[in-house]
């Protein structure tokens, strides 16, 4: 008796294969294909005074990460309290997009963000 006489073969063989397929093709880093490392950082205003004023709008308002509210037990008023943070607020703002919710943050506020943490925090 044949194995492919009948399908058997086939039948045996095809899931296998699907499954091989499926979970070599289903990993990606969303954060890279959504914004891939094409920054340009010698275009952007990265000194802290312009990630403040990110801060100040978009993170440290009441309800968030003032001092009165601390959600999370974060506060993003300071210089000291940012770059403390810097690893968070690249994770949760930039890479997961989780953050601030409800308000997503613009390309540029993302450019500004990015490039400050990927220089190393400076305070200027």
């Amino acid at each position: 008796m044949h194995l492919f006489s009948n399908g058997i073969l086939w039948k045996v063989m095809t899931l296998p294969v699907i499954i091989i397929l499926l979970s070599g093709g289903c990993y990606y880093d969303k954060g890279e294909l959504i914004y891939p490392n094409t920054i340009d950082c010698s275009k952007v205003n990265a000194t802290y005074t312009s990630v403040k004023a990110i801060l100040t709008t978009k993170c440290n308002t009441a309800g968030c990460h003032n001092a009165a509210s601390a959600a999370g037990s974060v506060v993003l008023e300071t210089y000291d309290q940012a770059k403390a943070q810097a690893g968070r607020i690249k994770q949760r703002a930039i890479a997961d997009k989780t953050m601030p919710p409800g308000s997503p943050l613009t390309v540029s506020e993302i450019s500004t963000l990015t490039c400050w943490i990927n220089s190393g925090t400076p305070n200027n």
